[in-house]
């Protein structure tokens, strides 16, 4: 699946969540998927705990949070 399309399954709304990033039509944050494979949870591990989860839901959020991190600037001290 193409970057634009993964992404496209990622929202923000000031209403969801306080604002932190979902999967797209659930409350489920991108960091607590992130935080779950982090952790050692299989994509398995996590269809059990959210069936309504797909694969490409998974992949999206890394992609996220890895397009998150590339533009953070490091500033040297």
């Amino acid at each position: 699946m193409k970057e634009e399309n993964l992404l496209k399954r990622i929202v923000i709304d000031p209403k969801v969540m306080l604002g932190k990033p979902v999967i797209k039509g659930t409350r489920l944050t991108v960091e607590l998927v992130l935080e779950k494979l982090a952790y050692g949870a299989t994509y398995e591990d996590i269809f059990k705990d959210y069936p309504f989860l797909t694969k490409d839901d998974i992949r999206a959020a890394v992609l996220y949070a890895s397009k998150v991190v590339s533009t953070e600037e490091v500033f040297a001290a």
